[in-house]
């Protein structure tokens, strides 16, 4: 049992036959593309996540080693921009998948289609927090908006400049109508 494990450089082989669960909280400052989705909002926001990692036998071919899997739990309320408003939205985000990690990256693009679960290419030293900030990345909304935009929220606009200066500007084909008319 190896309880001295480091979630940046796991060896997902000993993780799985260790069998126990690896738990902890990262800053959102040190997931440094997740934290630029924030745009700086709050960067000592925390992130929890949870990781379990077990052996399952190869389905079809009794003869191979067993297989390593590995469940993820994560989740973060996150401050991003709300795209009516631009004021700073509370999103919560969370992650709950399970991988299936195989020899190379062959074999994942060979049984990604028959799959259901994700899979992932073993590695010498698996980073895990790189798979948490990838997933949490991926779980973003497109469009981040409030339900609703609290009041006062929402950046004036200066619309009765638009129409004045589309007003003053020539229409570029009205020299044409004019030798159209000749």
């Amino acid at each position: 049992m190896n309880r001295s494990l480091q979630p940046s450089r796991l060896n997902m082989t000993s993780f799985a036959q260790d069998g126990l669960p690896l738990a902890g909280t990262t800053l959102l400052q040190n997931m440094e593309r997740l934290a630029k989705e924030t745009q700086g909002l709050d960067p000592d926001l925390t992130i929890n996540w949870q990781a379990k990692a077990e052996l399952r036998p190869t389905a079809g071919a009794p003869d191979q080693d067993d297989a390593v899997w590995l469940h993820l739990h994560a989740e973060a309320t996150l401050p991003l921009i709300c795209q009516r408003c631009m004021g700073p939205v509370p999103t919560s985000v969370e992650v709950n998948q399970w991988y299936r990690f195989v020899a190379t990256e062959d074999i994942a693009m060979a049984e990604d289609d028959e799959s259901e679960e994700d899979l992932l290419v073993m590695a010498p030293q698996f980073d895990l927090l790189e798979l948490v900030e990838d997933e949490l990345l991926m779980g973003l909304p497109l469009v981040p908006m409030h339900g609703e935009c609290p009041q006062g929220a929402a950046p004036e606009v200066a619309t009765d400049l638009v129409p004045n200066e589309l007003a003053e500007k020539p229409n570029p084909f009205a020299m044409l109508s004019k030798l159209k008319k000749k």
